[in-house]
């Protein structure tokens, strides 16, 4: 059987990719869809930018320019390989790369969003190029890619991008997946255990929460926190994190074999994130039995099963209540059985095979239309949300 992408010349452009200092979950996902779309038969150009003691690229990758000047680098390479282009898969991590203006008139475009990023801008950048951010997010973006097919990762980056973004176009829900454990061998420390997994970025908040369990160890003698990850705030981690050093372990990056350990060991995952696409380091956590509390934020409200897999936390101030009522129940060994078993459960239905043949579905279809006209395929929006 000829595969559904056979001979199909896609690229993927992405801001980073895997291998850049400060890559993330979105930079992961985008290199599962370019490994399905290549084992569909697509030949694959993943196009990003060139991160500190990073080549130029080789056959599959193009590397260029830094954080602001790829999307000029990334318009150029398009517009110069135009021709010889059928797909664009433009992922968009607040600013998407307009990839429709340069690209020629029969290339599809599929345009991947994981979360709406108006409010974090305010967070990031002055006054002034949040209002630049938001434009070019919303009215900009609606405008340029009225005609392309949208992928979100998650219901709420669906309903976010309706009600603030005012998006019309056509929107299909491919979620991420996860890498599970080779083994759900490990031993839970005695000491309640803590554990913060995801990129050191100021809208994850990891200071605020090396604060909460300043304030928790006095009710829990031997509270332990482990902080894993890497970002452009991790200087600053450390220095929230010196003052309880005895409580707090900024690992960095650490490799797989080392996280899978440290999640085993853990009782509980926090994140406190302004919002997410998805949560996958949550699904991660819930992989290795471990539950998470979180705030109940776009992204994050679709991968904790309130109760079941970790708990959400409506008002910022309750967080630390939240994770006190979630230890205890945790110090049970029935309770701390009977969630792991359910975290298991629940992230036994997230992998990332699943995940990439539901994005290859969409594209295969999407460049089938070139000659019926018309995109088929999986159901769109919430459909497709209640399908996976």
């Amino acid at each position: 059987m000829r595969p559904p992408l056979n001979g199909a010349r896609v690229v993927v452009v992405n801001w980073r990719d895997r291998g850049h200092p400060h890559a993330g979950g979105a930079e992961e996902y985008a290199a599962r869809v370019a490994d399905a779309m290549t084992a569909a038969g697509a030949q694959v150009t993943f196009l990003t930018a060139k991160g500190e003691g990073q080549s130029g690229g080789d056959e599959s990758t193009v590397r260029r320019g830094g954080r602001w000047t790829v999307y000029f680098w990334a318009l150029l390479w398009l517009l110069r390989n135009r021709s010889r282009i059928d797909l664009v898969i433009d992922c968009q991590n607040g600013i998407p790369f307009f990839s429709p203006l340069v690209v020629a008139r029969w290339t599809k475009v599929v345009l991947v969003v994981h979360h709406v990023h108006d409010a974090q801008f305010a967070v990031h950048f002055p006054p002034w190029l949040a209002r630049i951010g938001r434009w070019l997010e919303g009215p900009a973006a609606r405008k340029v890619y009225r005609h392309a097919v949208t992928v979100a990762v998650s219901r709420s980056t669906v309903r976010a991008m309706r009600e603030r973004l005012a998006w019309r176009g056509r929107i299909f829900v491919v979620p991420n997946g996860t890498d599970h454990p080779s083994s759900a061998d490990g031993t839970r420390s005695s000491h309640p255990s803590l554990v913060c997994l995801g990129r050191l970025v100021t809208h994850k908040r990891v200071d605020r929460l090396i604060e909460i369990v300043g304030t928790l160890r006095g009710h829990w003698p031997g509270l332990r926190l482990h902080v894993i990850g890497r970002g452009p705030d991790e200087a600053a981690v450390r220095k929230a994190a010196a003052p309880f050093a005895d409580s707090v372990v900024v690992h960095g990056f650490v490799d797989d074999s080392t996280k899978s350990a440290l999640l085993r060991e853990s009782w509980l995952n926090v994140t406190l994130s302004d919002g997410e696409g998805w949560g996958l380091a949550v699904i991660e956590a819930a992989a290795h039995g471990v539950p998470t509390v979180c705030r109940e934020v776009d992204g994050l409200r679709d991968s904790v099963r309130h109760k079941e897999t970790g708990w959400l936390v409506r008002d910022d101030e309750d967080v630390g209540g939240a994770i006190h009522d979630a230890l205890t129940l945790l110090a049970r060994p029935d309770d701390a059985s009977a969630v792991a078993d359910a975290c298991r459960a629940w992230a036994a239905g997230f992998d990332w095979a699943t995940s990439g043949r539901m994005f290859v579905a969409v594209v295969s279809t999407l460049l089938d239309s070139s000659t019926t006209g018309r995109v088929g395929g999986p159901a769109p929006e919430e459909d497709l949300c209640d399908a996976v």
